[in-house]
């Protein structure tokens, strides 16, 4: 074992596990990232994991893994963040064990994060979700299994992470109804069910067994579905779906696309941003807001109960050739 391998097992197994208690969430991501991190280097350099050094991470190859993230891989600059901070979180966590590569360690903390526009969510209007779960087929057992979910993330909102980590034990179909799940944070939370999710839950625990132990929602080998298999799933129904609802083509439609649809039905029935918080397991209530800044209609009804400004239309009047270019940059 190298000392790279040796250094990172201890990091999973020792740092995060015992000394943090990280999530089995955190743990995944970070897993996720090195696995993607170990592939890239391996096309690149052709080493198979168990041969790299901790000389063969520079910041240059981290940095150029970044990129291969962004521009081949498509991920978004959150995303890219994200994985850069698990391996700063390594990296830290090897300065301890290395000095000897001090400084190459020093090169790759100091790749920074990068700075990204707060765009206006998207979610789908009820025509789009409709449309959505009709495109799941009810008459195969993949289809049955792909509608249960995609109705149970627009009705619930959880997250992917806490939807793949469903198993039966966590579903409660008798007395009140309810999905329990640990998201972020170790923030336990449950969440109601509608009645029309109920039923569709029912026969899908029926068909399956319901035993507690079991993934809700399993791969056709019995495990639970991985996060990129969901995300592959909700695109695929999504782009079906666009032959009877063609607005979903200038969606880019993903499973937290699901959450925020969930949030913005909550809140055009008029629940409150702090009850819609707790819906979803944000910490704070500021996070939630985001969901306000979407929805136009909310900011239309604000602008009818202001009076009318009178203005009225000015004269142009070209400015001093100087002044015109100086405005123009």
């Amino acid at each position: 074992m190298t000392p790279l391998a040796a250094t990172l097992e201890a990091f999973f197994k020792i740092r995060l596990t015992q000394q943090r208690r990280a999530s089995s969430h955190t743990v995944n991501a970070y897993r996720d990232t090195f696995r993607l991190l170990f592939h890239f280097v391996h096309g690149r350099t052709g080493k198979a994991p168990s041969e790299l050094q901790m000389e063969d991470l520079d910041a240059a190859l981290v940095g150029d893994f970044l990129t291969y993230l962004e521009e081949v891989r498509g991920n978004s600059v959150r995303t890219r963040n994200s994985r850069l901070a698990a391996i700063h979180s390594f990296f830290r966590f090897a300065s301890f064990r290395h000095p000897e590569h001090a400084l190459l360690i020093q090169r790759v903390q100091a790749i920074p994060r990068k700075r990204f526009n707060r765009q206006i969510v998207t979610f789908l209007t009820e025509p789009e979700a409709e449309a959505l779960l009709a495109a799941t087929p009810r008459d195969s057992w993949i289809g049955r299994r792909d509608h249960a979910l995609l109705l149970l993330a627009l009705q619930t909102g959880l997250r992917v992470t806490e939807l793949t980590a469903l198993t039966w034990k966590d579903v409660q179909l008798e007395g009140t109804p309810q999905v329990h799940c640990q998201g972020k944070g170790r923030k336990e939370r449950q969440t109601p069910l509608r009645s029309s999710t109920i039923g569709v839950l029912r026969a899908w625990r029926r068909e399956m067994g319901g035993h507690p132990g079991e993934p809700v929602f399993p791969s056709m080998r019995g495990k639970p579905l991985t996060t990129d298999a969901v995300e592959a799933l909700v695109l695929k129904y999504a782009r079906a779906a666009e032959l009877t609802c063609p607005s979903l083509a200038s969606k880019r439609v993903s499973p937290h696309v699901l959450r925020h649809t969930c949030a913005m039905r909550l809140l055009e029935g008029g629940v409150d941003i702090a009850t819609i918080a707790l819906w979803l397991g944000h910490e704070l209530v500021a996070t939630t807001q985001i969901y306000l800044h979407a929805n136009l209609a909310i900011k239309e009804k604000a602008l009818e109960r202001t009076a009318p400004l009178h203005g009225s239309p000015g004269r142009y009047r070209p400015t001093d050739a100087v002044l015109a270019f100086l405005e123009s940059l």
